[in-house]
C-alpha cells in the first residue's frame, strides 16, 4: 500500500456546541457547516479538519445514530489517502491478511469518497480513503 497523504483529521465529539465554541470561536478557524458537521478543506498544512458528532460517525459506520456498546467510542479519526478506489480495496485485503478487523470494508459514500474504516489500538477511527477531489489540480494563487 502506498499512502499519498493524510486525507483528513477530525475530532469526534459528544458536545457539538462545546467543540464549535473551541474551534470556531476560541481558535478562530474558518469552519464551514454541513448539518452538524464542521469542517475546513485545504487549510495550510492539512487537507481537511473536521468536528464530527459521534452520532454522525455511528450513522456513517453502522447506519444508526448509536455507537455500539461493544466497540469503544473513538475521539478522533484520521484518514490516509490512497491513489485510487482500487488501492483502497487492495489495502483492505492486505490488512485483513495481516489480521486487521474492519468496522466496514471499502465502500462508496454518498459524497463520492471510497473509504474503509477500522479502530486502531489507540482507539482512533482510521480510514483508508480515496477522495477524488484531493487528486484535482488546485490553481496557483
Amino acid at each position: 500500500m502506498k499512502i499519498k497523504c493524510i486525507a483528513g483529521f477530525a475530532v469526534i465529539t459528544k458536545d457539538s456546541n462545546g467543540s464549535a465554541s473551541l474551534y470556531k470561536t476560541a481558535f478562530g478557524l474558518p469552519l464551514e457547516q454541513q448539518e452538524d458537521y464542521l469542517f475546513m478543506d485545504r487549510y495550510p498544512g492539512a487537507n481537511h479538519f473536521g468536528v464530527w458528532p459521534l452520532k454522525m460517525v455511528a450513522e456513517t459506520c453502522f447506519g444508526s445514530e448509536t455507537w455500539p456498546d461493544h466497540i469503544p467510542a473513538p475521539t478522533a479519526t484520521i484518514e490516509f489517502e490512497l491513489s485510487d478506489a482500487d488501492s483502497v480495496q487492495a489495502a483492505v485485503q492486505e490488512m485483513k491478511q495481516g489480521g486487521q478487523a474492519f468496522i466496514h470494508e471499502a465502500r462508496d459514500e454518498p459524497w463520492g469518497q471510497t473509504v474503509a474504516r477500522f479502530i486502531s489500538p489507540e482507539g482512533v477511527l482510521i480510514g483508508l480513503s480515496f477522495a477524488p477531489w484531493l487528486h484535482e489540480e488546485v490553481p496557483a494563487k
